[in-house]
């Protein structure tokens, strides 16, 4: 006989459930049912015998977290991460859906490494949206298959680390976006004038004796593609990983322009600076890198006053022998995923942001950006895809237990606020805390 793989059902009860797009914040009970968010109402009015039980009492129940910007490794790098281990990790983080990038070995150009990353046989214990390629093997020159790379599966393209330099290029992708209706993720930065560079350009730098990477070297990208994006009806352009008040000013611009421009904001770049960056400490080292004390207040302006879109990770993981060399050989990038809410809770809270504003930026916000429908939100007939936390639990991370193959984070040891408890995916518990 085969085996029933169906969901079932899964009552969630007692907790307060937080959804911004439904602009829902009161107690309440959930029941999932076959994948899907069957009801939600006042605690004890919903009368079914579910499968299981979650006694939500004192915790909040959110939409499933989705993260836009994440590097699970494979195809080729599985010595740093696997998609296996790599969304194991998101569920212990409360992501329910990881966008990963194509930066891999050989680089997702082709709708048929789109539809591999994509199939059950990776392991992958929530859902993986794949990020393809703008440009062909990532090399800025000849545009790959938007609509077919859409077709396969792909939610963007983007070049991630590798930037679309070339305005010609860069022009005719958000043509063909505006086309299709298809996101084009870009990491702003000049690669022409931060060669041999390692961090921010500032004081700290200059102590280190370390190149710098200037301000401008993103900012002068965020403005040219944003001056782009309002060439064309239509066209999308999502600036990952800002780090700059300067490039938020192009955002802002762009937006007020009613251009269809998104951006992100990482965890790291909100809860650290370059001056962080002590001893030549490796795991402080991450492209964008660490700004100043400035730039993060912009920062923080910015996730409040709502010009930043969503929260994203840009979960980097390296293995040991690519960190701990010296550090302008060290590879950029660093762990994310099960720090990012306790980040979010204890930093953004310290500077007044709700609890509904965080979980935007976790959950509708990054659905917007993506067109990720049916996610983002416990509206009724949505996927059952949720994230349960405790908004007061404090712990410590301890980078040991991390569930990544990869442990490469400057979080090691530090104390947090805000504490998943249980992630569910389409209505099965992946992870419980």
């Amino acid at each position: 006989m085969a085996k029933d793989n169906r969901p079932g059902s899964l009552l969630i009860r007692g907790g307060r459930v937080i959804d911004p797009l439904a602009r829902v914040d009161a107690l309440m009970d959930v029941l999932l049912r076959d994948g899907q968010v069957s009801e939600i109402a006042p605690p004890n009015k919903i009368r079914v015998n579910a499968d299981e039980k979650i006694d939500a009492r004192g915790l909040v129940v959110a939409p499933g977290f989705i993260d836009l910007h994440a590097h699970l490794r494979e195809p080729g790098q599985g010595y740093k991460e696997t998609i296996a281990s790599g969304t194991a990790a998101a569920a212990a983080g409360g992501f329910t859906s990881v966008c990963c990038m194509p930066n891999t070995t050989p680089v997702l150009d082709s709708p048929e490494w789109v539809t591999w990353v994509r199939q059950p046989q990776r392991g992958a214990v929530v859902n993986v949206f794949p990020v393809a390629a703008a440009t062909q093997a990532s090399k800025g020159a000849v545009l790959t298959d938007f609509r077919a790379l859409q077709r396969a599966g792909a939610v963007a393209v983007s070049d991630d680390g590798k930037p679309v330099l070339s305005e010609t290029t860069m022009r005719d992708a958000l043509r063909a976006s505006a086309e299709i209706n298809f996101p084009v993720v870009q990491h702003a930065e000049d690669t022409r004038i931060t060669q041999n560079c390692s961090m921010n350009e500032g004081p700290t730098s200059f102590r280190l004796g370390l190149r710098g990477i200037s301000v401008m070297s993103e900012a002068g990208i965020v403005d040219r593609d944003v001056q782009l994006a309002q060439q064309f009806n239509g066209a999308r352009l999502h600036v990952a990983h800002i780090s700059t008040g300067e490039a938020l000013k192009s955002i802002r611009r762009g937006k007020k322009n009613r251009a269809r421009v998104t951006c992100e904001v990482t965890p790291h770049h909100f809860a650290l600076t370059d001056a962080d960056v002590r001893d030549y400490d490796t795991n402080f080292k991450m492209n964008p890198p660490l700004r100043s004390a400035e730039d993060c207040e912009a920062l923080l302006a910015a996730l409040a006053d709502g010009t930043v879109d969503a929260i994203a990770t840009d979960h980097a993981p390296h293995a040991l022998h690519e960190k701990i060399i010296e550090f302008d050989r060290a590879a950029f990038g660093i762990t994310g995923f099960e720090t990012a809410l306790g980040l979010a809770i204890s930093v953004l809270h310290a500077h007044r942001i709700s609890l509904a504003r965080i979980i935007e930026l976790f959950t509708s916000g990054p659905a917007r950006v993506l067109d990720l429908r049916g996610r983002g939100t416990l509206l009724r007939g949505s996927h059952a895809d949720v994230t349960i936390f405790d908004p007061r639990k404090r712990w410590t991370f301890d980078a040991a237990k991390s569930r990544s193959k990869s442990h490469n984070t400057p979080f090691d040891g530090r104390q947090l606020t805000g504490k998943v408890v249980a992630t569910v995916v389409g209505g099965r518990v992946v992870y419980r805390g």
